[in-house]
């Protein structure tokens, strides 16, 4: 059961935005993943907790940021509830849409899970809705996703296998690079892995 903690910080000005210390593993139904985030001051910042199934569609999402609060799953496409900080409105929403997205590294190890890319495939096109700091407002984006290389890197647990992703954001044409191995992400715009107490899982 991997356990570390992640740096979030703004891609364009490098900002520091948060602390997430996380544990993930995967289990008899899929992956889950679950974290609370913290400002650089260490105050309380938000929560994820996150179920894929065996598919790597997401079963259960619970969000929590700025005391705004997201519940999601795939129904339909994907369904949510928001509900503001007061806790008296809550609105629901759907699209027609793959999974979620947002801030935290876990999804995108969901959207790898999901995807299941080779190296020989080219690029794989996915509709997200991506609920977004600081007040988990949802937005559907279309991405597309290709795998581009994998590599075993030898460490003292034995080969550690690294995929570079490259990612596309279709509206705009702007593309970035993902590392993951297993279900932690290396490195990726506005994330770095800051400790790490236990290699990653290996997906079968």
């Amino acid at each position: 059961m991997p356990r570390g903690r992640y740096s979030l910080h703004d891609p364009h000005d490098h900002t520091p935005l948060a602390e997430e210390h996380f544990q993930c593993a995967p289990g008899p139904s899929g992956w889950r993943y679950v974290s609370r985030l913290t400002t650089p001051t260490g105050a309380q910042h938000g929560s994820v907790d996150l179920a894929l199934d065996e598919l790597g569609r997401p079963i259960r999402l619970e969000l929590h940021a700025a005391d705004w609060q997201v519940r999601g799953a795939a129904i339909d496409g994907v369904t949510w509830v928001r509900t503001d900080p007061t806790g008296v409105h809550a609105t629901e929403g759907n699209a027609r849409a793959h999974a979620f997205t947002g801030t935290s590294p876990a999804f995108l190890v969901a959207v790898t899970r999901l995807l299941r890319l080779t190296p020989s495939e080219s690029a794989t096109r996915v509709r997200l809705v991506a609920l977004t700091d600081p007040v988990l407002a949802p937005r559907t984006v279309d991405q597309s996703w290709a795998l581009l290389n994998r590599e075993a890197h030898a460490t003292d647990n034995g080969p550690l296998i690294v995929d570079e992703y490259q990612v596309t954001a279709l509206d705009t044409g702007e593309q970035h690079t993902v590392h993951i191995a297993g279900d932690v992400v290396l490195a990726a715009p506005g994330i770095e892995l800051e400790d790490l107490e236990t290699p990653p899982s290996v997906f079968p």
